[in-house]
């Protein structure tokens, strides 16, 4: 399998949940954070892993642009696996025009759990939330609204909500070519999750995300995992061997 980052930059989020490219000049505070979606490309699928951010540049969106420069087209993504609907995970799914929602991604199947989607609608006034994107998820032909808690997309992608930073947050195994690949998304958002055993109140359920982290970190060492971390500004990538020594890509 190949594994792309979509670096989409490091950034702080304010209280307000308002996303802010850090550069030189930026003096901010706040909590300080890589977006960065993934794509895993087997023999039979490209996959895209959660949205990022919906900026839009001369017209562009973000993750377009994101994918163009790793020679990857949008119309060659079949498949997007969407973790939870926070604003930086979401947002690249589309824009509006003339009050019309357009997808960037009309041709891929993107599969989301229906019971976050409805849990999201719930979460008024919360600005983690997009609603106007969450009240056009349903309508759009192409999302694949998920139900159980745990199965099987293809022969290749395997699925657990995973109920941790959200009360129907989802994880995702991508098994092919004798590899696995995991994405924890904002229940395991970077490595140093696993070296700090913390349940964090800012998650729906912090104690369940924590104990799955070290459920996860024991797995990944016994069956030697490429770990994707969406939040983490310096590896996104971690890769476990036989030896148990770590690869950091």
């Amino acid at each position: 399998m190949k594994i792309i980052a979509l670096q989409e930059g490091n950034y702080i989020a304010d209280s307000k949940k308002e996303f802010k490219l850090i550069t030189k000049e930026t003096t901010e505070t706040g909590l300080k954070m890589a977006i960065q979606p993934f794509v895993v490309i087997t023999d039979n699928d490209v996959i895209l892993l959660d949205f990022g951010l919906g900026f839009m540049n001369d017209g562009i969106p973000f993750i377009h642009e994101m994918l163009k420069k790793n020679n990857i087209a949008p119309e060659q993504i079949t498949k997007v696996l969407v973790s939870h609907l926070h604003k930086d995970h979401i947002e690249g799914i589309g824009y509006f025009e003339n009050g019309n929602f357009v997808c960037n991604f009309p041709n891929a199947k993107i599969y989301i759990q229906e019971r976050e989607i409805d849990f999201a609608l719930e979460q008024i006034n919360n600005p983690s939330y997009v609603f106007e994107i969450l009240n056009e998820l349903k309508k759009l032909p192409n999302v694949e609204l998920m139900h159980n808690d745990s199965g099987q997309i293809t022969d290749e992608i395997f699925y657990e909500v995973s109920a941790g930073h959200t009360k129907y947050h989802q994880v995702f195994w991508i098994k092919a070519d004798d590899e696995i690949v995991f994405y924890g998304a904002d229940d395991l958002p970077q490595k140093i999750y696993w070296s700090m055993h913390v349940a964090y109140k800012t998650d729906f359920d912090g104690k369940r995300a924590m104990e799955s982290r070290k459920k996860w970190e024991q797995q990944a060492k016994d069956e030697n995992w490429k770990v994707l971390f969406y939040h983490d500004m310096k590896m996104p990538v971690l890769e476990f061997f036989e030896q148990k020594m770590e690869y950091v890509s």
